[in-house]
């Protein structure tokens, strides 16, 4: 049996990334604060053939990475995979940007994720593969005017994910981060109108990726996967 978390598992990037790990093995749980649209992606993985656990959870509160930790483990009684793909936006000028709105996108996209690998680190040591993802943005690489709290929580997320790789390197787990540009989601027709539907990366092709990461064997590791839309301009 493989066991993997996905956080933000109820649509998306989350969904699609949960889906493709269930076509590969895993049971899976995942974390939202939908519930019913968490218990329709979950009768998709069963529909699959694989078990799948949903996780009502509220990432902005202190106790919430232990409590999934906890709950998941507790019911599959294993870890395997980490997915930290929960995350949240604003749109607007730094000028205009209160305390809240810093600490509410930052509790969900840097902190939880932290603490999420934190609790799940005497899970992942037990692994004969244990692996955790992190999905960060091209926008934690180029600044995108009116994302300012965005970009640095995604700035953040993925400075402590190059920590970290290093840091269990020594056990033998393994850290990955994916930092995609625009993708067809809520958040980013929401943020981005400008960007044509067409242009948009799929979430099943960022799916693709966990693929190829989670049936890896070989020497050779990707720490990085940075992905444009075809549209925009190659190394920029």
């Amino acid at each position: 049996m493989k066991v993997a978390i996905v956080t933000g598992g109820s649509r998306g990037i989350g969904r699609a990334i949960a889906l493709e790990l269930a076509q590969n093995g895993y049971e899976v749980a995942i974390t939202g604060r939908d519930t019913e649209q968490l218990k329709k992606v979950i009768a998709e993985i069963e529909s699959i053939g694989q078990k799948g656990l949903a996780i009502t959870a509220d990432l902005t509160h202190n106790h919430t990475p232990e409590a999934i930790i906890k709950e998941a483990t507790g019911h599959f009684k294993q870890l395997d995979v980490l997915v930290n793909c929960a995350g949240i936006t604003m749109s607007g000028s730094f000028t205009d940007t209160g305390i809240e709105d810093w600490e509410r996108i930052f509790n969900v996209n840097a902190r939880a994720p932290f603490f999420l690998c934190k609790e799940a680190m005497p899970f992942l040591k037990k692994s004969k593969k244990a692996i955790i993802i992190n999905i960060a943005s091209v926008v934690g690489f180029k600044g995108y005017i009116y994302q300012s709290v965005y970009a640095s929580s995604k700035h953040a997320l993925t400075g402590f994910t190059k920590v970290l790789a290093k840091e269990v390197q020594p056990l033998g787990i393994r850290v990955h981060l994916i930092s995609p540009g625009g993708v067809a989601t809520e958040m980013v027709t929401r943020v981005r109108p400008d960007i044509h539907p067409e242009e948009l990366i799929q979430p099943e092709e960022i799916a693709e990726i966990i693929r190829y990461i989670v049936n890896s064997n070989g020497n050779g590791i990707i720490d990085h996967f940075y992905i444009r839309r075809f549209s925009g301009l190659p190394f920029d």
